[in-house]
């Protein structure tokens, strides 16, 4: 995201009447409205530098490189010498980049979501003047997926309450789907992966492997982009705890039926017919906009665990930290029903409403 700048001055307050608008709830990792001004301001006019961001392949080398030198093991010259190119090429990379604080354990993950944003949040007119709304309303919404990665809570929730283990190994995007050889491709190409298989991994390699898939979904706002605000924050001429410049809310439409949804209906199944669980971690607020699903009591009986992810705020820490919320279980029906999240209406009523549609043209 380059510098933004503008020759316009921002709006910066709200108008009496101007009903809660979402904003910036979290910033690379910090609450929006607890940073200091200089550093809003500073923030607004970030501009990472994507060229200088290392590839996979060289993130991998360097732990791979890095864990045969922590066993004792010498390094050839050659290795030591790409380690030492790698090991330069990442402190270029962390200087010129913003650190994510929730990649888990680690601690030089750096945001790769544009603009920074990693939840939003209500913001009100209040006498004061612009406060984040209170009480159940003023959750925060988490956008990115990364934002549940927080100190690797969500991965020993799930795996100690599916296999009973709160450490298990991770295995990341394994193809389960293959394709039949056609006009356009070759037969055996991955068309399906799973993103995130969690395994106890204490087991004896000759046990039956325990495992479950594991999905994240966080949700996409519906609106003008965040770059407008940004320019609000560098030109307010208080402390950037700005009025949000535009209209925007969580597109649970766009993140449950047509993102969320789809995925399950391809998954599920082939983990049902195996015996295996899906858990699906979602914020409060998401499960919330969801219709409602009968729950299954006994565990064993259902295709899908649903995590349900809290943030609570920190006064000590001026920052939100994830905190374990509920857990429920579903049939994969159910869970469709949920995310569809509404009633046929009835015949009569649609063809009344076709009418109307055939009379205004």
């Amino acid at each position: 995201m380059a510098p933004i700048k503008s020759t316009k001055e921002a709006p910066t307050s709200a108008p009496a009447d101007m009903a809660p608008r979402f904003g910036i709830a979290e910033w690379y990792g910090q609450s929006f409205a607890d940073i200091d001004e200089s550093t809003r301001k500073a923030l607004a006019s970030f501009s990472p530098e994507k060229g200088n961001r290392l590839k996979k392949t060289e993130r991998e080398r360097i732990l791979e490189l890095e864990s045969l030198e922590a066993a004792g093991q010498p390094l050839t010259a050659a290795q030591s010498n790409r380690l030492s190119i790698l090991r330069a090429k990442k402190k270029v990379e962390l200087a010129t980049n913003k650190r994510c604080p929730f990649r888990g354990q680690d601690k030089d993950a750096i945001c790769t979501k544009e603009g920074g944003v990693c939840s939003l949040r209500l913001y009100e007119n209040a006498p004061s003047g612009i406060k984040p709304v209170r009480g159940e309303r003023g959750a925060i919404r988490a956008l990115c997926p990364v934002r549940f990665h927080e100190a690797d809570e969500i991965v020993k929730w799930v795996g100690d309450t599916i296999l009973g283990t709160d450490s298990p190994t991770i295995a990341r995007e394994v193809g389960f789907l293959e394709s039949g050889e056609t006009v356009d491709g070759s037969e055996g190409e991955d068309v399906g992966r799973l993103d995130m298989i969690l395994v106890d991994g204490e087991l004896p390699e000759d046990h039956p492997m325990h495992w479950c898939a594991l999905e994240i979904q966080a949700v996409y706002f519906s609106g003008k982009e965040m770059p407008k605000d940004f320019v609000a924050i560098a030109a307010d001429p208080g402390n950037g705890l700005i009025w949000p410049t535009e209209v925007r809310r969580p597109d649970y439409r766009s993140s449950g039926p047509k993102r969320l949804m789809p995925q399950l209906q391809i998954k599920v199944p082939t983990l049902r017919r195996w015996g295996k669980k899906m858990a699906v971690v979602v914020d409060r607020a998401f499960f919330d906009s969801m219709g409602s699903m009968d729950r299954i009591d006994e565990p064993s009986n259902a295709d899908i665990a649903w995590f349900i992810a809290d943030f609570e705020y920190v006064p000590a820490k001026k920052s939100f930290r994830i905190k374990r919320g509920e857990i429920v279980f579903t049939t994969l029906e159910e869970a469709v029903d949920g995310l569809t999240g509404g009633k046929p209406v009835s015949k009569d009523e649609f063809e009344t409403r076709i009418r109307a549609r055939l009379r205004s043209g």
